[in-house]
């Protein structure tokens, strides 16, 4: 790793818009914020005075906590923002929201929208910073930041692992930036799903698909289990339930033929008996408690790298 790179983004928008030394950056600043966490004061001066705006558009728990616990551990100011409370619902749009929140003299806004490239607008519409917290189907970065950060620490590695992607690939953004990130860093990507959970052209990314899960898990060294988003399935196109977790859930029994030491992983909320079983989720192979802790780590090092790059291009004019 080039540990002269200076980081100069002032938003994260997407894996897909950094380079293999950026995501690196990213996830060695993690390491060193980890620290903080098993102190008996959790918290460090980086970004006091700063204010960290997490407006939210959906409904999340994980990663808004998250978040939050990432901003007050560097000792920033946190407000917290839903759509169903703001001025959204009079009609208020997504610049005029940022700008105001602009006007209130933040720093950060946080954000998760229902439209794929709501962060994008946004970030070109504002002067403050402004991070991904998961847009439409399009990318949820700092999930696959915590995911590869997890699976580096627990395998030493990225390059050359053998990673596999289950479950509805079509309509998830954390496949999407764990796709990008992953292969940036050097990993092989299988993907695997029913037909109609494989989005379109997804091999161009590079990525190998499958159908057979048996086949998939084969040479695995990591599987990450992504949620069935049975909300989405507006034409009853999906598997039924108990189909789905016949045909591709993880159980005991499908892991006692794939190597002892494969990662289970699942960015949460887990549908325990549709994508795998207790046992499993519960099981010696499971990191899905590791990767919330680490997810703080993470987001920690992303608010801290985008507010340094903003400092540094205002004092440069």
């Amino acid at each position: 790793m080039n540990n002269t790179l200076v980081w100069t983004k002032k938003d994260l928008l997407g894996l897909e818009y950094l380079t293999k030394e950026e995501i690196e950056l990213i996830l060695s600043t993690a390491d060193s914020f980890k620290e903080v966490s098993t102190r008996e004061i959790k918290k460090v001066p980086a970004l006091r005075g700063k204010t960290v705006v997490n407006l939210f558009y959906e409904p999340s728990t994980r990663t808004r906590v998250s978040f939050e616990v990432a901003a007050k551990r560097l000792s920033a100011d946190v407000i917290n923002i839903a759509s169903e409370t703001s001025s959204v619902k009079k009609g208020e749009t997504l610049i005029d929201t940022g700008r105001n929140i602009q006007a209130l003299k933040a720093d950060i806004i946080v954000m998760r929208h229902n439209y794929s490239g709501a962060a994008v607008v946004l970030a070109r519409n504002v002067d403050l910073s402004v991070v991904n917290a998961g847009d439409g189907w399009h990318e949820h970065p700092t999930q696959a930041l915590l995911d590869i950060f997890t699976l580096k620490e627990k395998l030493g590695k990225i390059s050359g692992l053998n990673v596999t992607i289950v479950g509805d690939i079509a309509h998830s953004r954390v496949a999407r930036s764990n796709i990008w990130g992953l292969a940036k860093l050097g990993a092989h990507v299988t993907v695997c799903a029913p037909q109609v959970l494989i989005p379109p052209a997804i091999d161009e990314l590079g990525v190998r698909v499958l159908h057979d899960i048996d086949a998939a898990l084969k040479d695995a060294d990591a599987v990450n289990v992504l949620r069935m988003q049975f909300e989405r399935d507006e034409e009853s196109a999906f598997p039924k339930q108990m189909e789905y977790f016949q045909n591709y859930g993880i159980t005991q029994e499908r892991l006692k033929k794939v190597k002892k030491n494969i990662v289970i992983m699942h960015p949460g909320p887990i549908n325990r008996g549709i994508e795998m079983s207790s046992e499993v989720a519960d099981g010696a192979n499971s990191v899905i408690l590791e990767q919330v802790t680490n997810g703080i780590a993470v987001r920690m090092a992303v608010l801290f790298l985008v507010a340094q790059a903003r400092d540094n291009k205002s004092s440069q004019g």
